[in-house]
């Protein structure tokens, strides 16, 4: 009785810390001028696989593999992503983010259906290791412009920009 208890203490714990660490996401309605609508479905997978780039990218940074960006990330996007991660390995840094809230908005779906572009101002927390000490911790507030591609199962990021607001 009491190690269930204890299990069912612990599973919560679990899920109210992930919980806590969840990004506020808000998502400002589509209005999109142009010959292709953008469907509900689509536009809820083009979110959903936006932000599960974001938990990639966490972990790809924490952990100073490159190869966790693969699934999420192609093209130049992941190229600068993963150039970033070699040259933190070298200096014997690594990066820890923690996505605070994205205000995304989707501004152009291509006729054909190969791309979405669309903004995110993001506010994140990033705190720089060295040698695993922590060093710097700050919050960050940017805003980023990205192209999502369509491959087998998912859309991925092909563009990763960071603009000044």
């Amino acid at each position: 009785m009491v190690l269930r208890h204890f299990l069912v203490l612990c599973a919560f714990g679990w899920a109210v810390s992930l919980a806590a660490a969840q990004a506020d996401v808000r998502i400002e309605p589509v209005h999109l001028d142009g010959p292709r609508q953008l469907g509900e479905e689509t536009q809820a997978a083009a979110v959903r696989d936006y932000l599960q780039s974001w938990q990639s990218f966490k972990a790809a940074f924490a952990q100073d593999q490159a190869a966790m960006l693969d699934a999420d990330f192609v093209g130049d996007a992941r190229d600068k992503l993963a150039a970033a991660i070699e040259q933190q390995t070298a200096l014997g840094i690594s990066t820890r983010y923690q996505d605070r809230a994205h205000d995304l908005r989707i501004v152009f779906y291509s006729p054909e259906g190969l791309s979405i572009e669309l903004t995110d101002a993001v506010e994140y927390d990033v705190q720089v290791l060295d040698h695993g000490r922590p060093v710097a911790t700050e919050t960050e507030h940017a805003r980023y412009i990205v192209v999502l591609t369509p491959s087998e199962v998912r859309w991925r990021v092909r563009v990763f920009q960071a603009t000044n607001e």
